[in-house]
């Protein structure tokens, strides 16, 4: 049997608002938009991985909050889980430090406005009430 890394990726909610950061590596990626995170390393657990994925990543202090019921598969061997979190008072604005070049606030009726990643959808549409309804 074959070791399943986990790869978790944080629901940024600030406002209604969720985060989407655009990817600017590998090549194949480059351009698409995901939840921001990374895979969580040997010892490690969800909730540590994602607050250090999202500080390396983002420069940001986070707090889980809850898992995003379900995950969904990424390449052979690699599952794809979910975070909502916060941002913890006090921390700096999100910016694209490492594999992404740009972020994005996005409300409910913006979401599908940019090109998420084909793993990321299922995944974004289980984050959208988290959202709570359009604003009209």
């Amino acid at each position: 049997m074959t070791e399943r890394i986990v790869v978790v990726a944080g629901a940024l909610v600030h406002e209604g608002r969720l985060l989407a950061a655009r990817r600017s590596a590998p090549p194949e990626l480059a351009g698409r938009w995901e939840l921001p995170g990374g895979k969580v390393e040997p010892g490690e657990t969800p909730g540590p991985a994602l607050v250090r994925e999202l500080r390396e990543e983002l420069g940001v202090e986070t707090e889980p909050l809850e898992r995003v019921p379900g995950e969904w598969p990424l390449n052979p061997g690699y599952v794809l889980v979910v975070w909502a979190a916060r941002l913890r008072a006090g921390s700096a604005a999100p910016r694209p430090l490492q594999d992404h070049d740009e972020l994005r606030w996005l409300t409910p009726e913006e979401i599908w406005d940019v090109d998420w990643l084909d793993q990321d959808v299922p995944a974004v549409k289980d984050v959208l009430p988290l959202l709570g309804p359009p604003r009209g």
